[in-house]
């Protein structure tokens, strides 16, 4: 059986959310009944009460997998890790109940039907998919059963770091329920809340967990809760900046600054500054001390949990209140009814500059990538090791080259237009991959970051299991790469998946990070450099390289000489009054793909041949100071099996 737990502080910061969010729901009307169609008391107060339990229970899931996974140590006789898991199975349980609690609770809001009602839940089964709302309820249900059932059964340290990644990614359907605050900023509003409420998860999930796992963490500790300081420094900042992002969204005027939503919001700034100063006193004076009076840190961190409680109380409660209107774009629209974005102007030369759609995620994760480069390179210097400035040079163009195509006039038209989207579909899947692979980021993070030797999963181990894992062995297989390249193509443009991906936000984000990630993988299997699997032979990787293309141009070709029309209620309802032939500019696009493929096509052809000619005269040197050493003892040895066949030929000939 695993250890014992210490529950008390999860109580503590349940009551202290509760105590916070009935009166302010209760001042905010959040829980004021509908002039039409109200469900009842029961439906509008279990919203905010199952809400807290819910995200509570959310919290204590992703903490105990984060610190079982990758915080704290684990020996041969501790049960730490398998605490974590049982724990976190129990938290994953309650989760998807109050997920389910709160799917019907939802839908009867929805409706107006009280639960009492005749087939009200015979209705809520026929529309588990057909409304939005409950949609998301249902997914996020579901995903946090199947977390529950991993788990129960995961051990290792890897187990538990899948079971992480799970949870944060069960995370993701609440950020499509909030409040988009004005409907053209449903994008920025969608991408703030899900950083906010992945930075408020780990942040005080982590916590939580330290607290219920002091029993079993024992001399552990004071490394633990030093490693949880540094997530939570990041958790902190990404709660900030979220939260300033998605409320800048919700004010059109300094008379909105007055509004229940935004006083709501205001408390939860007060709590972000104590909570703030609390992590200087960790980290200044009781983790200064190393952690030798563990009294403290728990009383600290008591009290630190609840202000937190109060902050998640005061969370579920701005969910639930209306937010002050705000002035969109115009509904009539029909580009904007289609994607989200007004339409934008004719696309002119000047527009190529000039023309900018800010998405935040993508831009937010480009400077993240190039900050911890940066920030790598910074670390070897000061050691006094060398890095390569033509590879920091290339790291950092890749992205930016990533940013202008996902926030400039590419990522603009091409949600759009078919001929602007090839455009960025080539540079994410041929362009900027030759940058980022030959930064080799895998190299300098292995070379930078710190090893771990206490059996926990530190950024160096993660990178090194990645790279040295089956799946990537099987990923950077050059022909598994190729076909995963050009089988994007045909499965994405010709099925109803381009469609999903120019109208939606989550199939844009699918759409640009899978086409990055083939690229990347196709563009690694042949000119790579990073530790991995082990590369093919250069003639071969030539071979797949030149059969991959020729497939991409035939796809261009296609595309080219095509007589239908892809998405065609998309493109059609789009109605632009620049845009005249939405054919001519489809095969605009075929050429587009088949034209400049050839460029990139080029440069790989070229790489790997060089890669070619150095590996040959790297084993011809190898082979010059191996004869130095012998003194030739490899071309002797060859030379008297010469002689010894020779031998053998003349008393054939003798008999």
């Amino acid at each position: 059986m695993p250890g014992r737990l210490l529950w008390l502080p999860a109580a503590v910061l349940l009551l202290a959310a509760l105590a916070v969010a009935v009166p302010a729901a209760a001042l905010s009307g959040a829980t004021t009944p509908l002039l039409i169609a109200d469900a009842g008391p029961v439906v509008r107060w279990g919203q905010v009460l199952v809400g807290v339990v819910h995200d509570i229970a959310a919290a204590a899931t992703v903490g105990l997998l984060l610190v079982g996974a990758f915080l704290a140590p684990e020996s041969r006789r501790s049960r730490r890790r398998e605490t974590a898991a049982v724990a976190a199975g129990w938290t994953a349980v309650l989760w998807a109940v109050s997920a389910a609690v709160l799917m019907v609770l939802g839908f009867a809001e929805i409706t107006g039907l009280p639960m009492g009602t005749p087939g009200f839940f015979s209705d809520l089964l026929a529309n588990l998919t057909g409304l939005e709302l409950v949609r998301l309820w249902t997914i996020e249900l579901f995903m946090a059963t199947g977390l529950a059932f991993v788990a129960f059964a995961v051990r290792t340290r890897g187990g538990l770091a899948w079971a992480f990644l799970l949870a944060l990614a069960t995370l993701v359907p609440i950020s499509f329920t909030g409040h988009s605050s004005g409907a053209d900023g449903h994008e920025t509003a969608v991408t703030a809340l899900g950083l906010h409420l992945a930075g408020v998860t780990v942040w005080l999930g982590g916590l939580l967990a330290v607290l219920l796992l002091r029993p079993v963490l024992g001399s552990a500790l004071p490394v633990t809760v030093q490693r949880y300081s540094t997530v939570a420094l990041w958790a902190y900042v990404t709660v900030a900046l979220s939260g300033l992002l998605f409320s800048t969204l919700a004010a059109d005027d300094l008379g909105d600054l007055t509004s229940a939503y935004w006083l709501l919001i205001w408390a939860k700034v007060a709590a972000l500054a104590v909570l703030g100063g609390f992590g200087f006193v960790h980290r200044r004076r009781i983790l200064a001390g190393g952690l030798d009076r563990p009294w403290a840190f728990a009383r600290l961190a008591t009290v630190e949990l609840l202000v937190m409680g109060a902050a998640v109380g005061l969370a579920v409660t701005l969910a639930r209140t209306p937010p002050p209107p705000v002035a969109g774009s115009d509904a009539t629209d029909p580009t904007f009814a289609l994607t989200g974005f007004p339409a934008p102007p004719p696309l002119t030369a000047a527009s190529w500059v000039e023309v900018w759609q800010v998405n935040w995620l993508f831009l937010i994760g480009a400077l993240l990538a190039m900050g911890l480069y940066a920030a790598g390179v910074v670390r070897l210097r000061r050691r006094g090791d060398h890095w390569p400035v033509g590879a920091t040079i290339l790291w950092m163009v890749g992205w930016l080259v990533f940013v202008y195509v996902t926030n400039g006039a590419p990522g603009a038209y091409g949600r759009v237009t078919f001929s602007m989207h090839m455009v960025m579909h080539m540079a994410l899947m041929m362009a900027i991959p030759i940058f980022l692979v030959l930064g080799q980021a895998i190299t300098l993070a292995l070379r930078a970051l710190p090893a771990r030797r206490d059996r926990t999963l530190g950024p160096r181990e993660v990178v090194l299991a990645v790279v040295h894992s089956r799946w990537a062995g099987f990923v950077a297989n050059p022909v598994v790469a190729g076909v995963v390249f050009f089988g994007s193509l045909v499965a994405f443009y010709w099925t109803d998946m381009f469609e999903w991906a120019l109208r939606t936000h989550s199939g844009h984000v699918v759409m640009t990070v899978h086409f990055l990630l083939a690229g990347y993988a196709f563009v690694w299997s042949l000119i790579g450099t990073d530790p991995g699997p082990p590369k093919w032979p250069a003639p071969m990787r030539l071979m797949v390289l030149m059969a991959t293309l020729a497939a991409h141009a035939f796809f261009g070709l296609a595309l080219m000489s095509g007589t239908w029309l892809l998405a065609p209620s998309f493109f059609k309802g789009l109605d632009l009054p620049w845009m005249d032939d939405l054919l001519a500019d489809q095969q605009l696009g075929g050429t587009i793909a088949w034209g400049v493929g050839e460029v990139p096509t080029l440069i790989l052809a070229l790489l790997v041949t060089l890669d070619w000619l150095r590996r040959d005269e790297r084993d011809a040197r190898r082979a010059d100071r191996q004869a130095d050493r012998d003194d030739d003892a490899q071309l002797a040895a060859y030379n008297a099996h010469l002689a010894a066949l020779a031998g053998r030929d003349e008393q054939a000939r003798g008999r």
